[in-house]
């Protein structure tokens, strides 16, 4: 009964729980900038150098005589990019809103009954020296 209780431990931490969406997440926006990437930003990019080229679809950009599809890695190497530069702002827009939160000065905590105590003691003695 010890493993089970340990497992469902684990797996219900914080933790684990935020990585599980944080997978999920990253799965939804993988797709999202592969569409852009692949729909919007490839196609903008590379058009007039696939019309020169007298081509239709990237995939088909080979080296000739081999069956080296080069244009299938520029693709990737263009998803990359941006996945990248996407998670740089993100992490950078999270890192300034920690700055900001840890920027705040923080309220000095109370002293403590035993602390005034011995401020009082310290101040009558000092007095009386």
């Amino acid at each position: 009964m010890g493993f089970i209780k340990e497992f469902k431990e684990f797996a219900v931490k914080g933790n684990v729980l935020d990585l599980a969406v944080a997978v999920v997440i990253g799965a939804a926006f993988s797709g999202i900038v592969k569409s852009l990437v692949d729909d919007i930003i490839t196609p903008a990019v590379l058009t007039p150098a696939l019309k020169a080229a007298h081509l239709s679809n990237l995939s088909q950009l080979v080296i000739p005589g081999t069956a080296i599809k080069y244009g299938n890695f520029i693709s990737q190497v263009i998803s990359f990019i941006i996945i990248a530069l996407s998670l740089f702002v993100i992490i950078t827009v999270v890192n300034k809103l920690k700055k900001n939160e840890e920027a705040a000065p923080a309220v000095a905590p109370a002293p403590s009954k035993e602390e005034v105590l011995l401020t009082e003691i310290r101040d009558i003695l000092a007095k009386k020296a």
